[in-house]
């Protein structure tokens, strides 16, 4: 390896965008030349094909992922997404405070309470022994009952949908996985958008399946949570200009519909090739000797559930100095980023929750080890080689 490191980026857009340019030009062109920009055909071509590749019934594409999990909490009919902010929530959900901040802001944008309970040191995903802890915590402190678990599917990788199914269960709690970041994960061979009531995800440019702009999809095998979740996405219309209720304009339009399509086509190669860099890293970091049980010994690679078909959204570590280690890797012009620096129960827009530092150690440690590295299809084995190598020369 030569002194001086080539840059290496977290993520390049370009390298994609030029393989398959024509068929994106191709694409948009015809969504132009129907004159069907908002729903119509691409979305519902994109939607028939989505709702394959999830193993699902239904698929309803909206606006962005955000969307989709309101979406998705609205047509289980959870919270109240009518009242007022002055008033208190009558509805609690379970979910993780290890996550996007979209994950809690949809519950309280559905009118709901967000619960949180602390993660698993391994997978990051949410605890179902910490969860059912909370559950009976909150229910000890004379909470408002929680009617659903939102887990989420962390760096693309499913929660244990086992026991936090058998938890959905014992308590008649609904289930609507967070599935943002995991558009092609499975669990014990079922596709994430398949495990629960419905599921959330995002298509936001950087993740696995990416629109060219903000769009999301709720999967579901229920018909009338699908045709309820049809209605609120237009107004709360079923037919045009009546309004059956207060929905909202989270409407998929038809050009990121076209681009979405083009671009399922490559995922299953592009989930392969992730894995594939995933594996150099682990080889690469073992290698060098950089590996420990725990970040007092060195660097944790990830882990992955032998139940769970990772996809690997993300390439996330936990390492020693993770603050001078990425330091280091941006002087040489290698992209890292921090997924999440804060837990959300720490977050000041949320502190009327009433959690302390303390609360969820583990997602407080993780929030100060983790550090993602580049990982996406059109990374080339040298770079992989190459963050590896500056990681080396760090710790040495």
């Amino acid at each position: 390896m030569p002194s001086s490191l080539q840059p290496v980026p977290l993520l390049d857009f370009s390298r994609e965008y030029q393989a398959h340019r024509e068929e994106f030009l191709t694409a948009l062109t015809e969504v132009a030349d129907a004159q069907q920009f908002i729903l119509g055909p691409a979305v519902e071509s994109f939607e028939a094909q989505a709702a394959a590749a999830l193993d699902a019934e239904y698929a309803i594409g909206c606006a962005s992922g955000t969307d989709a999990l309101w979406l998705g909490l609205a047509a289980l009919e959870i919270g109240d997404s009518h009242t007022s902010s002055h008033q208190a929530p009558q509805q609690a959900v379970l979910t993780t405070p290890f996550t996007f901040f979209a994950t809690a802001s949809s519950i309280l944008r559905a009118g709901a309470l967000p619960v949180f309970a602390d993660i698993d040191p391994l997978t990051f995903n949410l605890s179902p022994d910490a969860a059912a802890a909370a559950i009976e915590r909150h229910h000890d402190r004379g909470g408002v009952p929680v009617t659903a678990l939102l887990p989420v599917h962390l760096y693309g990788q499913c929660a244990d949908m086992d026991a936090l199914g058998t938890l959905a269960a014992q308590h008649g709690l609904a289930v609507l996985e967070d599935a943002a970041q995991a558009f092609g994960a499975r669990w014990n061979g079922m596709a994430a958008g398949a495990l629960g009531d419905a599921a959330a995800f995002s298509f936001y440019p950087t993740k696995n399946l990416a629109a060219m702009g903000e769009a999301g999809l709720l999967s579901t095998q229920d018909p009338e949570l699908a045709e309820r979740a049809r209605m609120l996405r237009a107004h709360g219309m079923r037919r045009r200009y009546f309004h059956d209720e207060i929905g909202w304009n989270v409407r998929l339009d038809g050009f990121q519909a076209a681009i979405l399509s083009v671009r399922l086509r490559y995922l299953d190669a592009g989930n392969t090739r992730r894995r594939a860099i995933a594996a150099r890293y682990a080889e690469g970091f073992q290698a060098a000797g950089l590996v420990g049980r725990s970040t007092a010994e060195g660097i944790v690679p990830p882990f992955t559930d032998p139940r769970a078909e990772h996809v690997f959204h993300q390439y996330v570590l936990r390492t020693p100095q993770r603050d001078a280690l990425r330091h280091f890797l941006s002087e040489h012009r290698i992209g890292s980023e921090i997924y999440y620096p804060l837990p959300l129960d720490q977050q000041d827009s949320l502190a009327s929750l009433g959690y302390r530092a303390g609360d969820f150690p583990e997602a407080e440690r993780a929030a100060k080890e983790v550090l993602a590295l580049p990982i996406y299809p059109e990374l080339r084995d040298d770079e992989v080689d190459t963050v590896v190598e500056a990681i080396r020369r760090f710790y040495a």
